[in-house]
């Protein structure tokens, strides 16, 4: 492997060519500019393909699974796939470095409307009546096909490490045949049912849809009507349209109810709840020009109570047919007149209310949401949410039932695929009576790791408020209900002998056999010839169910009965707790009593820079692929590669919704670059350095060993960071160790010893060791967000290592000696970085005043009290400490010298800056910075040598040591 090579550049300011060759500059190969469109495909595979299959064999830890949820096959990738894919890449890669087993298989949901409407695009057909079932199955499998391997391809940019060559789609012949498998044991466990009552129907996708499937739009406009049902009331409704199948007038039999005459209407007697009454006269009175309603009087005649009117009958206003009042807890006088119409067909508290009365439910609607024949013929053929609408309020108001109708906007359902509004209809639909296991599925959860913890309640909300899932749906191409129904009397024939006979034939062939073979064919022997003819149904699976059986395959291929878990990780958007958290929920614990998942972490969504949601209609959406390899304009949009946007990725704070454009791009960059300088700086310091040349710990100076304990606690905040799933705070430390621990301190404070000591000295060596740590803490740090980068960075200093290995991801997790943990060197460093912040604001004021240029021109005094002065306890203190590191400070103020005395006389010379320094708990001391007497060493520049042009003490004895 070849790798693209610069050669470190000396500092721009040279030291005097005489001594250049003698001092030992940084030296590497290592880039400043990281090309990573080009140069990061040299690492791609070495730590993604090849370390996938490296670690399933030989790490010798536990499995770990994380289970992918599979994105939909239906068009290229967007950022939100990249987030979702990186966040579990992050986890995966971690605990790959940790030992552990990782399985990681990529998957694809494949079934489903969006994809046969799809194929039925790329086939210009707008009608699927015009193909037979074999023949929409057939190009939706081609066109989910294709686009499997298109988001594969695109997935590879991403540097995802993961079994690609074995990933599932749902549209699998073994996948369909565990979804049955599922299906029969809910079967036999009595959680299958079939029944006619409402349902959400989309007449844009002629399907039942389920409530993960809606989306609600808060100003949807709705045509609201008052309305007189004869015994005589008034009553409000939001969807006039369905008062053709309007069967009863529910009423609460604890509220009381007002009897009284209008006096815009004297002939005619009213009810309506009294305390709606206030509200109910105002649909009496009339409006002036500018629309305010005028005061109106009525009539009171007299109260009773809901009970009173249970078996009473009433006129239906359309048809005049006889129907009753019923009694109803749902009523409340929150709105409209207290007296619900209420039509079985088309609503689910209306369905439940009347199914123990033996009202059935009436739903002259079709498919495509027009009334049917049963409606009447004035109503036939007519949109029920259109001319349906204002057909039906055209009858009411022809006989006299009409009070008043005016529009009314509120939150309404939508299917959130065709973005237009769905409708309840009744209609025969299978069910799964989730009701049933919903105190288990809870119980379950509460075992489950939820990330953020908050997401806890919205997924318990769902399952708790779900009694019923809506599994059929009236689509070709998906996973057929095996069900077979007798021809004369449409009963079911759903037994286990079927079922199995079922998905034995899909074992085989796949489920194109339902629509392929003959009904003999799927008829289990024993129903062949029993004297009923049957026919098959042709509804399928909610795609919600196919995706949410996924987990099958790893309690098959790697079943773990020791853990109260099927898989340690799921993770996908905040969308999913109603979607694929819930359904694979419910499955799981249907069949395995446990929860599918041991840790569940949700994200959020992207927005802009502005804080808008992105899509594709406001033209801010962000494409991964032109972060990655730049756009048509370079210096408009430069080719960043996978690292930057997985870097991104880690720096943002998933749990919330999260924002992305040019200038938060550009501040990750601005970052990147950062991390390449110091690894760039510490790669070129360790040239010729070996692991066993490795300075003891014990021998190491003060500095050194406080470094080291800077490394450890970077690697306890690293480790926890990883541990909680906050990769921001990963991205954090990252940065905040690079930048203030490092660059602005300990770098700075080592300069001379690497550049200006001998190659082997032990000061030398013992930085050497110290960077060796950092470096190693910081890639191993760093490896999981940005896997190509520290590859590089490891392939330019794996001759260090002792036992140098193929990649970085093989080395282990990042490891700090307990022994490096010395909280007392870390409490007295606190006080010096303190004492180097004073001396530095002093220097920049000498280097204002043109006293100095670079610090070496300077030296400081430090006054301490004298011992006949009274010390308290906290100046005692300082001095002691100012006196330990009497021989460190030089290199920690990076002046030519440090001076102590023990007094603090009246400065009276000039050209001196100093101030008093005062820090609470800590003691005070006097600060003089002068500009240094001696003259400058011509190798190391420190304003140490006593005779001008000749090398200082320290550099004569190194020179010395050359010579021999």
């Amino acid at each position: 492997m070849s790798y693209p090579t610069t050669t470190a550049k000396v500092p721009k300011v040279k030291p005097d060519q005489k001594y250049a060759p003698t001092l030992l500059l940084p030296k590497t190969e290592f880039p400043l500019r990281a090309d990573a469109a080009v140069r990061e495909h040299l690492f791609r595979q070495r730590c993604t393909s090849d370390l996938y299959a490296w670690q399933r064999e030989n790490n010798p830890g536990d499995l770990f699974v994380f289970h992918d949820g599979p994105p939909y096959a239906n068009g290229h990738l967007h950022l939100g796939h990249a987030l979702n894919k990186m966040i579990k890449d992050f986890v995966n890669r971690q605990h790959v470095m940790k030992g552990f087993k990782v399985d990681y298989r990529p998957g694809w949901d494949c079934h489903g409307l969006p994809i046969e409407l799809k194929a039925l695009a790329e086939l210009k057909v707008s009608d699927r009546s015009n193909l037979s079932p074999t023949q929409v199955r057939a190009v939706a499998h081609a066109t989910a096909q294709s686009t499997v391997d298109a988001q594969r391809s695109e997935f590879s940019a991403y540097g995802v490490m993961g079994d690609w060559a074995n990933g599932y789609r749902t549209m699998d012949k073994d996948f369909e045949t565990r979804q049955l498998n599922v299906f029969y044991e809910m079967m036999i466990k009595g959680l299958i049912y079939r029944a006619n009552k409402p349902v959400y129907w989309s007449p844009s996708s002629k399907t039942a849809l389920a409530e993960s499937e809606l989306e609600y739009k808060d100003d949807h406009k709705s045509r609201s009507a008052w309305v007189a049902f004869y015994v005589d009331q008034p009553l409000w409704t939001t969807t006039p349209w369905t008062l053709p199948a309007n069967r009863c007038v529910a009423v609460n039999p604890k509220m009381s109810y007002t009897l009284f005459r209008p006096s815009k209407d004297p002939h005619m007697v009213y009810l309506a709840a009294t305390e709606r009454m206030e509200e109910v006269k105002k649909i009496f009175a009339p409006k002036d020009t500018e629309g305010s309603t005028a005061v109106v009087k009525v009539e009171l005649l007299g109260q009773v109570t809901g009970s009173d009117l249970i078996g009473s009958r009433y006129q239906h206003p359309l048809t005049a047919e006889s129907m009753p009042f019923i009694a109803a807890d749902y009523v409340t006088s929150d709105s409209g007149s207290g007296l619900v119409h209420t039509a079985p067909g088309h609503g689910m508290d209306d369905f439940r209310a009347c199914f123990p009365l033996g009202i059935k439910a009436f739903c002259p609607v079709d498919s495509v949401g027009d009334f049917t024949v049963e409606a009447g013929p004035e109503l036939e053929g007519l949109n029920v949410q259109i001319e349906g609408t204002a057909k039906v309020l055209d009858m009411l108001d022809a006989r006299g039932s009409l009070i008043q109708e005016h529009p009314y906007v509120h939150k309404y359902p939508y299917d959130w695929r065709t973005k237009k509004p769905v409708i309840l209809r009744a209609t025969s639909q299978w069910f799964a009576n989730v009701g049933t296991i919903k105190e288990d599925s809870l119980k379950a959860i509460e075992g489950v790791r939820i990330i953020p913890e908050a997401a806890r309640r919205r997924l318990e909300g769902f399952v708790y408020s779900r009694s019923e899932w809506c599994i059929s749906r009236q689509r070709a191409w998906g996973v057929p209900i095996p069900v077979m129904y007798d021809v004369e009397t449409d009963e079911p024939l759903l037994t286990k002998a079927s079922v199995q006979h079922v998905i034995g034939v899909v074992r085989e062939h796949g489920t194109d056999a339902w629509w392929s073979m003959t009904t003999e064919e799927l008829l289990a022997p024993e129903y062949r010839n029993n004297g009923r003819t049957y026919r098959r149904g042709y509804d399928t699976m909610d795609v919600w169910f196919d995706s949410g059986t996924s987990w099958t395959m790893i309690e098959e291929k790697m079943p773990r009965p020791h853990l109260p878990f099927v898989a340690d990780v799921y993770c996908e958007g905040s969308d999913q707790h109603r979607g694929w958290f819930q359904s694979s929920l419910l499955t799981s614990v249907a069949l395995t009593g446990k929860a599918p998942y041991g840790t569940l972490i949700t994200h959020g969504f992207l927005l802009d820079e502005k804080g808008f949601k992105q899509s594709k209609s406001l033209g801010n959406t962000v494409d991964p692929a032109v972060i990655i390899n730049g756009g048509k304009n370079p210096q408009k949009d430069p080719a960043y590669g996978t690292d930057l946007l997985r870097l991104w990725a880690a720096s943002s704070e998933y749990t919330k919704d999260i924002a992305i454009g040019k200038t938060i791009i550009s501040q990750v960059a601005e970052s990147v670059r950062k991390f390449r300088t110091t690894a760039r700086f510490i790669l070129g310091n360790l040239n010729g350095f070996k692991e066993d040349q490795a300075m003891a710990y014990e021998n190491m100076n003060r500095v050194d060993r406080f470094m080291l304990s800077e490394v450890y606690q970077f690697c306890k905040n690293v480790n926890t960071s990883y541990d909680e799933y906050m990769f921001n705070k990963v991205f954090g430390q990252l940065q905040y160790f690079t930048s203030t621990t490092l660059s602005a301190f300990y770098l700075d404070v080592i300069k001379d010893t690497l550049y200006s000591e001998t190659e082997n000295s032990p000061k030398r060596r013992s930085v050497q060791t110290v960077l060796f740590h950092v470096l190693t803490a910081f890639n191993k740090s760093i490896a999981p967000l940005a896997p190509h980068f520290a590859e590089e960075v490891y392939e330019h200093y794996l001759n260090c290592f002792a036992n140098p290995q193929p990649s970085v991801f093989r080395t282990g997790w990042i490891e700090a000696s307990e022994s490096w943990n010395d909280t007392t060197l870390r409490e007295e460093f606190q006080v010096l970085k303190q004492l180097r912040i004073e001396v530095n604001q002093l220097l920049e004021q000498a280097r204002a005043a043109k006293l100095i240029g670079p610090s070496l021109e300077a030296t400081v005094e430090i006054q301490i009290p004298g011992v006949a002065e009274v010390w308290s306890d906290e100046d005692k203190a300082l001095c002691q400490l100012i006196n330990a590191y009497a021989s460190d400070l030089p290199k920690l103020f990076i002046t030519s010298d440090v001076f102590i005395t023990t007094s603090k006389a009246q400065i009276t010379e000039e050209n001196v800056f100093m101030r008093e320094v005062n820090m609470p708990r800590v003691g005070s001391c006097r600060l003089v910075v002068r500009r240094a007497m001696l003259h400058k060493c011509p190798r190391c520049w420190t304003f140490t040598s006593t005779v001008k042009d000749t090398p200082c003490t320290r550099c004569s004895a190194v020179l010395s040591s050359l010579r021999e």
